[in-house]
């Protein structure tokens, strides 16, 4: 990404420091990059340290400034108590937080396990709540002004079949985002969210389309999957203070998606058994393949 990718003036963010969940990869990086573009310092946490110190090491390799990596995982709050900790020890308080770590796939739910449940539910809706809760906490303790942005979907407006652990979840997020704009807005800490459409990444296309191929919404209004500096332009908008009036929203961006299908997975209704086996062999190999590149 460049700066003729995004639509504002150098320096929108100068002062802000800001810290983006699942920040190594996909579209936490390419959010964390947009805010360092326009000046902010940036925390990038994830469960795998080696990606997101890469990632914040190549980040200020191309556009400067400064970033950092942190091992996280977001669903322990000793571990989220630590980091913030470390944070707020170097160079003072976050002024914003990006919930953006995630986890999904498509699965019939009478075939879900407790623990496949779990693995979605704990990142989205407990890691959220955690960041959240923590950085809440020092920001109301010490008056200051924040911004909390969450990534959610469009299932949180209608659900979503087949990926029922994560509609549960995002729309735990979606409400968190509404109560607490009202609950904490008076003591100026704004609370947001994006929900997009197909933006796709590696992640995204293994579990989400794990018979293969290219992941597109052919019946989309638009023709096309979301763009990223399209998602970039609208995270550094939310999170700059020229949209301190703005709380308690969440923003689609998914080119009509919701509007013209639901924008869900009700569609795998059609999936024959075979279909089912075929996709539950392809994400296990994912979920393998993620294991051994966590241990090398």
């Amino acid at each position: 990404m460049t700066l003729d990718d995004l639509i504002y003036k150098p320096g929108l963010l100068q002062g802000e420091r800001i810290l983006v969940t699942g920040g190594g990869t996909g579209l936490g990086r390419v959010m964390a990059e947009a805010f360092l573009m326009m000046g902010a310092d940036i925390y990038l946490c994830g469960r795998r340290g080696a990606v997101v110190e890469q990632t914040a090491q190549e980040l200020v390799q191309q556009h400067g400034g400064r970033a950092t990596g942190h091992a996280c995982d977001v669903r322990q709050p000793e571990a989220v108590e630590q980091m913030i900790e470390a944070i707020w020890a170097d160079g003072g308080a976050l002024t914003g937080l990006v919930n953006n770590a995630a986890g999904n796939f498509v699965s019939r739910t009478e075939d879900l396990s407790m623990r496949a449940f779990d693995a979605v539910a704990n990142i989205v809706m407990r890691g959220s709540f955690n960041l959240t809760l923590e950085c809440g906490r020092r920001w109301l303790a010490e008056g200051r002004k924040a911004s909390v942005l969450s990534i959610l979907t469009t299932w949180v407006w209608n659900g979503s079949a087949f990926t029922v652990p994560s509609a549960m979840a995002k729309s735990g997020v979606h409400a968190m985002t509404q109560s607490l704009a009202v609950e904490w807005g008076n003591r100026g800490i704004r609370f947001n969210a994006i929900a997009p459409g197909l933006f796709p990444t590696e992640g995204m296309s293994a579990r989400l389309n794990p018979q293969g191929g290219e992941h597109v919404r052919a019946d989309n209004p638009m023709g096309r999957n979301g763009r990223m500096p399209e998602l970039a332009n609208l995270a550094v908008f939310l999170m700059s203070r020229q949209a301190e009036y703005l709380t308690g929203q969440t923003i689609a961006i998914d080119g009509g998606q919701y509007q013209a299908t639901g924008g869900n997975f009700a569609g795998l209704a059609s999936w024959s058994d075979q279909d089912w086996a075929n996709a539950r062999s392809a994400i296990e190999s994912r979920n393998a393949a993620d294991r051994q590149q966590r241990t090398a």
